[in-house]
């Protein structure tokens, strides 16, 4: 029901004004607070002792000091900004839409400071292939992580569905497990609708959790992920700003 739900749009709250975009909000157990992750050209970070009190969110705070040196040697263009967290370190996880998925980690004890020099986990010659929208989770009772990003290639016909893979580490490796668009985690290939189908696209969006802390923890057996998508034939000019977005909930099935 998020149709009907009341808007509090984030530039009444101070700080917010500018450009921000791509959420991710989790409660860090060690410190009590509710963290709000995004990007606003850099990634960035606000905290909240009151998640229902949106006037009440930090100003926006880098998590870098500087843009570190491996993003302006491969181009920039990092975004979609990811944190989860294990019992020693919060990793960062993030994209640069030049086929490139990266992490950064540091200690609990440090967060949100001390990030490392990010590092290229994985990278594509097909930029499309590992292009933006990352997430990572933690699947209870399977001692596994699952990463999913979004993609579009030949083999979704160009376009957007989400690629997968499976590590026992967020150190990695991370190995393919749904991982094209013929195979997808979720795209048009394998995402039934009620009635006629609505959109040709799965794109960004966030796995619906098991609960709501730095673990990011997911229940394997019975996923639920609410995406976007839009009508595939709406005009928009070419303009990703014009696209009439919609959210939808993708279920599990057996």
């Amino acid at each position: 029901e998020a149709a009907a739900a009341p808007l509090y749009y984030m530039d009444q709250t101070p700080g917010f004004g500018g450009y921000t975009a791509a959420p991710e909000v989790f409660y860090f157990t060690p410190q009590k607070k509710w963290y709000l992750v995004y990007q606003s050209g850099p990634p960035m970070f606000s905290t909240n002792d009151d998640l229902s009190d949106p006037t009440k969110w930090t100003a926006p705070a880098p998590f870098f000091p500087t843009t570190p040196a491996t993003i302006t040697q491969n181009g920039g263009g990092w975004l979609d900004f990811w944190v989860i967290c294990d019992t020693e370190s919060c990793h960062l996880f993030f994209s640069d839409n030049h086929g490139r998925w990266y992490s950064s980690k540091t200690s609990i004890e440090q967060f949100p400071k001390g990030f490392a020099e990010p590092v290229v986990v994985m990278q594509d010659a097909n930029a499309g292939r590992m292009f933006e929208a990352g997430n990572v989770y933690k699947m209870n009772g399977t001692g596994q992580y699952l990463a999913l990003i979004e993609s579009f290639d030949q083999t979704s016909n160009n376009h957007r569905y989400f690629r997968s893979w499976l590590s026992n580490s967020l150190d990695g490796p991370w190995l393919p497990w749904h991982a094209s668009g013929t195979y997808p985690f979720a795209g048009p290939s394998n995402v039934m609708f009620n009635g006629t189908p609505w959109t040709l696209d799965i794109s960004h969006g966030e796995m619906i959790r098991a609960g709501y802390d730095e673990t990011l923890a997911i229940e394997p057996c019975h996923m639920r992920y609410l995406f976007q998508g839009a009508d595939p034939n709406a005009e928009t000019g070419g303009d990703y700003n014009q696209i009439p977005w919609r959210l939808g909930l993708l279920t599990q099935t057996p």
